[in-house]
């Protein structure tokens, strides 16, 4: 996604033949040979062809059948076939289940004839990652049922399908964007919109009717507030922005006309779409919530947890065990963050108790209150300082040569699209893989003038946040996987369920965010005429923070969905853990630290609890990236490169390390 008040951007006009995909006439060219070959060696190769095509197959369907994640990956740069998705929404109803029930059984009817042994290695990944994509897909459906749940998923696809779209449109110049096919395929989508919205609403009442209905949380953040703020944005912002993109064209007032006339109903269906909810949830369509609807409602339970970590995210490990694991973590790190907080104190000459981890933890509470009062006056500033910061860290990995940068590469920070801002501080939304337009973002939400949210932001809190959502985090890690996209199967930029949000399987979760965690490390490691690495004292101690919030949401999130806290503990655990601040919700109104604490606490519990298991994927995938590394290491002795190392890692794509570790140490010497 983009903010609303940003641009679309692209470097080209247009998407040329070479830019497409290899894989389609890779694959379509199996009855050519079979009439130069004999028929023995066909036979042969036919095994080959018959994987290859399958996947193919199942790639080209899944765009198909998710035409918002196919224009999040720019599917329509793979296949003309593909096209048409980008004037489709999802199809929740009784009928587009069943064909999406019976395209997968299919698939996973083909899989099941095949003889993965007789895979390469890299296909016998694939292989495993489409059983895994498969297996999920069926049991969210047809076990789950979560289409009658999915509250957040149907408020939020269409905007970001709009978004998407309107972000990957053609350059003409001149503050110009979409040719008017482009900006017609766009009028059909958004003409969809309420239909789709009924569609949804009726399986909400399905669900509400077999009990099996979401969180009161969901229903009024992500549903009721989600869809206002939604109807808005159809109602006014999308007509006013499409007139500032479309100020020279011959073609604006037409297109202009037809945005105006289905985004207003969009936006009116939206409201209708709210209003809906209210009668359903709400005593008097107002709070507080009917008494059907009060109770949690977001536990999956530890069997379904633990499904799901090893099916999904291919971690064998289990909830009971991780919730003590995540503990002792945290322990761990706060203790390597007393030590640091003590040398930054002592340099500041100041006295604080360190005996015993209570005092401990007050005193870091006292330097980091400290260190907060040096922040950023308004939200300008704040962004003005987080671009020189995220340029200056790009500047010190060119300077240490711990990648090899193109010479054009460059970072937009972005503000957060108000629809995102509830459950969202910071996050990375890449360019599309399949296609030359568009540009990743990292998003930042505004503060509004919020004091507390300012000092959170403080400026020697920019450098980590910096790397984990820019360089050489997701932004870089996305750029680097763009440049290669052609090398990566297709398959393993697919998002099943939903790209973000609780419909999904977060398959690409422990790669992406395990090596957004290990780049904020990294930039913590020695470099030649850098024995403590870029950051400052006072940064690193920001850094280790980070590492602590990961570590913490390890037990917070196993607690969660096990029934071991309850939401209210799990944000009392949050304060006193991550921000040293005990009991901050219970006297939020004291200070702003505390205020701001408390309310980054509930949104932060608030995502753990609506999107299971993606909080635990940080930690486990760095943890997962540094086993790989050092067997890495050991395997290569002294040939051993870092950079070598981070090349193969991201060549994998967006698939859990479970399945590429032995993969990468076999092909070492490639």
């Amino acid at each position: 996604m983009s903010c609303l008040k940003c641009r679309p951007r692209s470097s080209s006009a247009s998407v040329s033949e070479d830019s497409r995909m290899p894989w389609r006439p890779f694959v379509a060219g199996s009855a050519a040979l079979a009439s130069l070959l004999s028929l023995a060696s066909c036979r042969e190769i036919k095994k080959l062809d018959d994987f290859a095509a399958l996947r193919q197959e199942y790639f080209i369907g899944f765009l198909k059948l998710n035409p918002v994640t196919s224009t999040y990956l720019g599917g329509d740069g793979v296949s003309p076939e593909l096209a048409v998705t980008l004037r489709r929404l999802k199809d929740y109803s009784t009928i587009g289940r069943r064909d999406e029930t019976e395209f997968y059984r299919a698939v996973q009817a083909k899989l099941a004839a095949l003889d993965p042994a007789k895979l390469s290695p890299a296909d016998g990944v694939d292989y495993r990652v489409m059983q895994a994509q498969i297996r999920f897909l069926l049991h969210q459906s047809l076990d789950r049922k979560y289409y009658q749940r999915s509250l957040d998923t149907y408020v939020v696809e269409p905007f970001r399908a709009v978004d998407w779209q309107i972000q990957q449109m053609t350059d003409l110049g001149g503050g110009n964007y979409g040719t008017e096919e482009e900006w017609m395929a766009l009028v059909e989508r958004v003409g969809r919109i309420p239909s789709y919205l009924e569609t949804s609403l009726k399986n909400i009442r399905e669900g509400i009717s077999m009990g099996n209905f979401p969180d009161h949380r969901m229903v009024e953040t992500d549903g009721i507030r989600g869809a206002e703020s939604n109807a808005a944005y159809f109602r006014e912002k999308l007509r006013d922005q499409v007139r500032i993109y479309l100020s020279k064209q011959t073609y604006r007032d037409r297109i202009s006309g037809a945005i105006s006339t289905v985004s207003l109903a969009a936006g009116v269906a939206y409201g209708d779409f709210a209003r809906s909810l209210r009668e359903i949830f709400l005593e008097a369509g107002k709070a507080p919530f009917r008494k059907p609807y009060r109770a949690d409602r977001y536990a999956v339970g530890e069997a379904e947890y633990d499904w799901a970590l090893a099916n999904n995210l291919r971690f064998d490990r289990h909830a009971s065990e991780l919730y003590d694991y995540g503990e002792k973590q945290v322990a761990e790190t706060q203790t390597l963050m007393a030590a640091t907080a003590r040398t930054i104190a002592e340099r500041r000459g100041l006295k604080l108790s360190w005996t015993d981890a209570a005092s401990s933890r007050a005193s870091v509470r006292r330097i980091l209150d400290l260190l907060s009062q040096d922040y950023p006056k308004s939200d300008g500033e704040m962004f003005t300082a987080f671009r020189e910061k995220a340029f200056k860290l790009v500047a010190y990995a060119r300077e240490k040569g711990m990648f090899d940068l193109p010479a054009d590469y460059r970072l937009d920070i972005m503000e957060t699209p108000a629809v995102l801002r509830e459950s969202v501080e910071a996050s990375y939304y890449p360019a599309p893989p399949f296609k030359k337009t568009g540009i990743g973002r990292f998003y930042l939400t505004p503060t509004e003038g919020d004091v507390g949210r300012l000092k959170e932001n403080n400026f020697h809190a920019m450098a980590d946040l910096c790397a984990h959502e820019g360089f050489p985090g997701h932004d870089w890690y996305y750029q680097f996987l763009r440049t290669r996209h052609t090398a990566v199967s297709p398959i393993r930029w697919l998002t099943p369920g939903a790209v973000e949000d609780s419909s999904s399987m977060w398959e690409d979760s422990p790669a992406a965010e395990g090596w957004a965690l290990y780049a904020e490390a990294l930039m913590a490691e020695p470099q030649p005429g850098s024995p403590d690495g870029f950051y400052t004292p006072e940064e690193h101690l920001y850094q280790l923070q980070g590492q602590l919030l990961r570590d913490a949401r390890i037990p917070l999130d196993t607690g969660l969905h096990t029934g071991r806290l309850s939401f209210d503990q799990a944000v009392d655990y949050y304060t006193e853990n991550v921000d040293f601040l005990p009991g901050a919700c219970r006297a939020p109104a004291a200070d702003d630290i505390r205020r701001a604490s408390c309310d980054t606490a509930r949104r932060a519990i608030y995502r753990y609890s609506k999107w299971p298991t993606q909080a635990v994927t940080y930690h486990l995938g760095k943890a997962a990236i540094l086993e790989l590394r050092e067997a890495y290491h050991k395997s290569r002795g002294d040939k051993f490169s870092g950079k070598q190392f981070h090349e193969r890692f991201l060549s994998q794509g967006t698939i859990p390390p479970g399945y590429f570790h032995d993969l990468i140490l076999l092909e070492r010497d490639r």
